[in-house]
């Protein structure tokens, strides 16, 4: 069992006629796991558009996993407040943009996703860094961060606007 015939890959064998050992991946194979059928999920695109919605219905649990990854990925440079002030910009580098401008505002969730997968201007790509379904919460949070800026009480509840209410006497 110490010594068996064998070949390693990239040595060269007369066995095959293209003289590899190795043999070529069958066209088409898809590596386990790796199926990426979901094109809004994966890519943020919808028939080629940049999607106007999430892939899935994002919860409590997702909002504040996004919020745990974009303190990590993303605060560093926008900042906690999603402000740009981020603590590299307090180090003396350029400033990203926020993303409590209108362009950002209005723009589709899918371009953020695409940013954040193949990176723009001085950013780089965070595609091998953080998951698809954890950009996707990310951007839910970046949502609810543009929200916290601009929200006004009309976008308060009645209960919830007599509940504080009550708590500010």
């Amino acid at each position: 069992m110490h010594v068996q015939p064998k070949y390693k890959p990239l040595d060269p064998t007369s066995f095959f006629d293209d003289g590899r050992s190795e043999r070529p991946v069958v066209p088409g194979t898809v590596a386990r796991g790796h199926l990426q059928i979901d094109e809004q999920l994966y890519t943020g695109k919808v028939n080629g558009a940049l999607a106007e919605t999430f892939p899935f219905p994002i919860t409590r649990q997702d909002l504040a996993r996004g919020q745990e990854r974009f303190n990590i990925f993303c605060s560093p440079c926008h900042g906690r407040l999603g402000d740009g002030q981020g603590m590299i910009v307090q180090r003396g580098f350029p400033p990203p943009p926020s993303y409590h401008q209108d362009r950002l505002r209005q723009a589709p969730v899918g371009h953020f996703f695409d940013v954040i997968t193949n990176g723009y201007g001085r950013m780089y790509s965070y595609a091998s860094r953080v998951s698809p379904e954890d950009r996707w919460r990310i951007i839910a949070y970046v949502r609810a961060l543009q929200l916290s800026q601009h929200a006004t009480v009309n976008d308060v509840s009645e209960n919830e606007r007599e509940r504080l209410m009550g708590k500010a006497q």
